[in-house]
């Protein structure tokens, strides 16, 4: 019976039934599936009489409120918000209601019909950057634009008024416009920097038709500028532009060229505030690249602030050299906010301790030790606390556990998750845990347990704050695939469940955007390499995310990969991730610890992901030994570039 046959008899719990039993009638009948889909189908195809249809066949379904949420959109979509508010009424504290009332509020604000939409305004949850934008509008406050202007993110069109306001009012100057600009930059998006170009002076704009030509070929442009090229502001920031984009393939290309452009005379000259933020750029890049000289160009970035991730590349860089003063003026450097995160509050603790300060490296571990995640972790080790799961909670009274089935929400989610639609199944699952309390939500993870629905049992577990339950947050489903494979190979259990909570939180028809698949999440590339290497028979690409073969595929590659990567877990977690090339090239000119390789991957995917492996396995293995266990000897040390590889490059 496969994963949806069993799930339409796991729907809900009966209020008399012991832990976890379940009551085997279906809330849901095939027949109304039927015509939700059908009435998804209308709403996508702008069919209101049809929706109707539907929505009569859906009464007293789980899915019927979103259906009539549909029929309303299609009203709103035609400049009618009427029978909104009796929806609110009726779903009241939904995820529905608050979704459809943030719908209602754009309409009201695209509309300025002020009166209304601030009368809706503080009942809205989950607000975005439209509404708060239309909020400014109407609340007649511009200034509340120029955080989100200097982020350099986008802005949708409600905040753009704002900033024509402010700019009319005076309250945006020439720097800041500047600021904004050289963030787009940063992001690569030249369009944004063009838009923002507008309000500017005309003596200090740019030539927005060499843009894109520059960031194709910016050393050509570095090489043969035109003449008079570093004359006005414009220009000269169009040439850091240029810095900044050949530093992101080739630093040391851009710090040549960029030596090159202080040496112009006179009114040519870069301002030292200008010469440091081209540094800090080149700096940035080179620490991602591994670069050694990327300290050194950092030292020269000084009279320019530098944004978050250039931070966190300077404390990197510094990590990769052994540099414990480096790595505390760096950290020191962040904004307080910043420097508050776990990992750097971990490193500042190790600069301490690498120069003897102890006492107060143990406050700094104490202040983050206890958590179940990489760098609380490690800071345990530090103090000496080996890692264990906290006692488990007493199971789900039989209230609990019926509450639990029968909230509204939980049961939306179910079917929408049932019938594909996962992930507007998830965005209910999400509000309807909202506020819950300990006992509530290991009730309803157990819920999501016994319906086979692993990664909201995963996601509702995690989120509790006294009362724990591990065997939730760290569930181990297919055990009877899983195990026998790992033994074979002679791989550790608990670092291949903790991947593969990572890759899927066990969805076994899960699918990436690239392609990969199944509970290993293989590529199908990769799952017929595989095939081929370990002489798998009959093999057909159609079997890839099959559970047994999904398995047997990704636990076999997960070996060679480790046998081709010195047998070092954090090399073959990152190869895993992104390809056994970039595991070895990211290896140090020394050995490494492997928390400082760990966090200094340049992909900021890979470097989470590997973190979070990694910390999994500790659980895992916790669960499965039932005796504590130490992330820091599990990471031990990573050789250097040049040893312990076995034909990585032909591995896919």
């Amino acid at each position: 019976m496969n994963y949806n046959s069993k799930f339409l008899f796991r729907i809900a719990f009966a209020a008399s039934c012991s832990f976890f039993t379940l009551v085997p009638t279906p809330t849901f009948a095939i027949p109304a599936d039927a015509a939700f889909l059908a009435a998804r189908e209308a709403f996508r195809n702008n069919e209101p009489q049809r929706l109707n249809r539907q929505i009569a066949a859906l009464q007293d379904q789980p899915l019927q409120a979103l259906a009539e949420y549909w029929q309303l959109r299609l009203k709103l979509d035609n400049r009618d918000d009427s029978g909104i508010p009796e929806f609110l009424s009726a779903q009241a504290g939904s995820y529905l209601a608050d979704k459809l009332r943030g719908d209602w509020l754009r309409f009201l604000g695209n509309r300025a019909e002020w009166d209304r939409f601030q009368r809706e305004l503080p009942t809205l949850v989950q607000s975005d950057i439209e509404i708060n934008c239309y909020a400014a509008q109407a609340a007649k406050t511009p200034e509340a634009v120029r955080p989100l202007w200097l982020s350099g993110q986008d802005l949708p069109r409600a905040c753009d008024v704002l900033v024509d306001q402010l700019v009319d009012g005076g309250g945006l100057n020439v720097e800041e416009v500047w600021q904004r600009i050289r963030r787009v930059f940063e992001a690569k998006r030249v369009g944004a920097a063009r838009s923002a170009a507008v309000y500017l002076p005309s003596s200090e704009g740019f030539e927005n038709h060499r843009l894109e030509i520059i960031a194709q070929a910016p050393a050509r442009y570095l090489d043969k500028p035109p003449v008079g090229f570093l004359k006005s502001r414009g220009s000269r920031e169009v040439a850091l532009f240029a810095v900044q984009r050949l530093a992101r393939s080739d630093p040391p290309g851009a710090a040549k060229r960029l030596a090159r452009l202080e040496a112009q005379p006179g009114a040519a000259a870069l301002s030292a505030e200008e010469r440091a933020y081209a540094w800090g750029q080149i700096a940035w890049q080179a620490a991602q690249s591994h670069l050694p000289e990327a300290l050194s160009w950092y030292a020269k970035s000084t009279a320019s602030p530098l944004g978050e991730e250039a931070l966190a590349w300077q404390v990197r860089a510094a990590l990769r050299l052994h540099d414990w003063t480096a790595v505390r003026r760096a950290i020191a450097m962040m904004p307080p906010a910043m420097a508050a995160q776990p990992d750097w509050i971990y490193w500042q603790a190790r600069a301490l301790a690498a120069q003897d300060k102890r006492s107060e490296a143990r406050a700094l571990y104490a202040k983050i030790a206890g958590q179940p995640n990489f760098y609380s972790n490690l800071a345990d080790d530090e103090l000496g606390r080996p890692i264990n799961v906290p006692t488990r909670a007493a199971p789900p009274t039989p209230e609990e556990i019926a509450a639990a089935a029968a909230n509204p929400g939980l049961k939306r989610a179910v079917a929408l998750i049932r019938i594909d639609m996962r992930v507007e199944g998830l965005r209910e699952w999400s509000w309807a845990v909202r506020g819950m309390n300990d006992r509530q939500l290991l009730a309803i993870a157990g819920f999501a347990k016994q319906n086979e629905i692993w990664d909201r049992a995963i996601f509702t577990a995690n989120q509790t704050t006294s009362q724990h339950d591990y065997s939730l947050r760290y569930l181990a489903p297919f055990i009877d695939h899983v195990g026998p494979k790992s033994a074979a190979l002679s791989l550790d259990n608990g670092w291949v469940y903790g991947l593969m909570r990572q890759e899927s939180r066990f969805v076994t028809n899960a699918r990436s955007v690239v392609g990969a698949q199944g509970l290993m999440q293989v590529m199908p590339a990769t799952a017929k390499w595989v095939a081929k290497k370990i002489k798998l028979a009959n093999y057909h690409p159609t079997q890839a995310a099959e559970l047994e073969t999904n398995v047997t595929l990704g636990t076999n590659y997960l070996k060679i990969v480790l046998e081709s990567l010195d047998n070092h877990p954090v090399l073959a977690s990152a190869a895993y991730n992104a390809g056994p090339g970039r595991a070895r090239r990211w290896r140090g000119d020394i050995p490494l610890e492997g928390a400082i390789y760990a966090e200094t991957i340049p992909f900021s995917e890979t470097r989470d992901y590997v973190k979070k492996v990694m910390s999994n396995a500790v659980y895992y293995n916790a669960l499965f030994e039932a005796k504590p266990q130490s992330l820091k000897s599990r990471l031990g040390i990573v050789r250097a570039r040049g040893t312990g590889e076995i034909g990585v490059d032909a591995l896919p």
